[in-house]
């Protein structure tokens, strides 16, 4: 399995030049977007769709008092839309892979090449395409289900820390502010 993680890039001029980019390091170096939000932002911002995944990034907003709190719950959220990242992009390289696969092995059978004699790719019918996603599916089964399962869980713990985090904002507005004392 191949672990990728975000690498935080400060989007100023000064730090990306003309190339704007997010990196994922891996053994395998993806570029995510060439977008920043503005830098005086005080919001979370979605990005472009990642090529490999087909999800949209989130570019995290990190206040300057974040709480011990809040930085869990991002941290949450930064390592699921991750883990999310991942499994999407392996999911849809291994679709790929088998569907090209699939259709190479129904056409040799056919006795047809990759090439119609016009010069287009040759194509599968719908139906036999059919055979090829119910086969795709069924042999991932277990695979969607344990994805399923995790992100339910995953998505429960994100939720269970915004109400923590959400209590946490509301005590601290309505708790008496502690005066400063000199000594």
């Amino acid at each position: 399995m191949v672990q990728r993680t975000f690498t935080h890039l400060d989007c100023s001029p000064s730090n990306t030049g003309d190339s704007l980019s997010h990196v994922l390091t891996s053994r395998i170096s993806l570029k995510l977007s060439g977008f920043c939000p503005p830098r005086k932002s005080r919001h979370d911002w979605i990005g472009p769709p990642d090529k490999h995944s087909n999800l949209r990034p989130v570019h995290f907003y990190i206040p300057e008092d974040e709480s011990p709190l809040e930085r869990k719950l991002r941290e949450l959220r930064q390592e699921t839309q991750e883990w999310n990242q991942q499994f999407w992009a392996n999911q849809n390289v291994t679709f790929l892979k088998e569907k090209e696969e699939f259709i190479h092995s129904r056409l040799k059978a056919k006795g047809l090449g990759l090439r119609a004699e016009s010069g287009q790719k040759a194509t599968l019918n719908a139906e036999e395409m059919a055979d090829f996603y119910k086969e795709f599916l069924s042999k991932n089964f277990q695979k969607h289900m344990d994805y399923n399962r995790d992100w339910y869980k995953r998505n429960f713990a994100i939720t269970f820390f915004m109400g923590k985090v959400a209590l946490e904002r509301i005590w601290n507005k309505f708790r008496p502010k502690q005066k400063k004392t000199s000594s």
